[in-house]
């Protein structure tokens, strides 16, 4: 792994995120990973095309190849609305990171991890010292990981996520 580069995504990068998301669904079918995703409904080709339009889109490259995308934003999901934040902030103040995808070829390469500094780096450029994201309940993965950088699951809602029905969304935060 050569030095990691995040930058804001373009259209010509739509395609390389787009095989990233079929990446981690081929992980999850073969029961490698568990993001509890569904192929066909989300993440999907347009979901990096939206965030793209709208200039929240996110990649790193590695030696030039695209490894790892999210969203970052200040949209917060309509179930963030009344959950047990410890960290009262207003809209505004709130970075929030959605969709974070490392191609499973890249896994235990601290990708993950480097994609989350960049966040908070954002974050604190941005001025917004609260940062928020969630993860579905059975993704135990991610439920291990994001507590090693500081975040606290605030709460866990059941909802229908990006069309995907019967989710207990964890809801987690860090204040910078």
């Amino acid at each position: 792994m050569k030095e990691l580069k995040f930058r804001k995504a373009n259209r010509e990068d739509v395609e390389a995120v787009a095989c990233i998301y079929e990446h981690v669904h081929d992980a999850e079918a073969a029961g490698i990973t568990t993001t509890c995703w569904l192929r066909g409904v989300y993440p999907v080709k347009e979901t990096a095309e939206a965030a793209c339009n709208r200039g929240d889109l996110y990649v790193c490259e590695d030696d030039g190849a695209i490894v790892a995308t999210a969203i970052i934003n200040q949209l917060q999901v309509d179930v963030y609305e009344g959950a047990n934040w410890e960290y009262e902030a207003t809209d505004d103040e709130v970075l929030v990171l959605h969709t974070l995808a490392v191609d499973p070829a890249h896994h235990k390469n601290g990708i993950g991890a480097a994609f989350v500094q960049y966040y908070e780096d954002l974050a604190r450029e941005m001025n917004c010292p609260v940062l928020r994201m969630d993860t579905n309940a059975n993704n135990r993965i991610a439920r291990k990981f994001y507590p090693t950088l500081g975040y606290r699951e605030a709460d866990i809602v059941p909802t229908v996520f990006n069309g995907i029905p019967s989710v207990d969304l964890v809801l987690l935060e860090k204040k910078l």
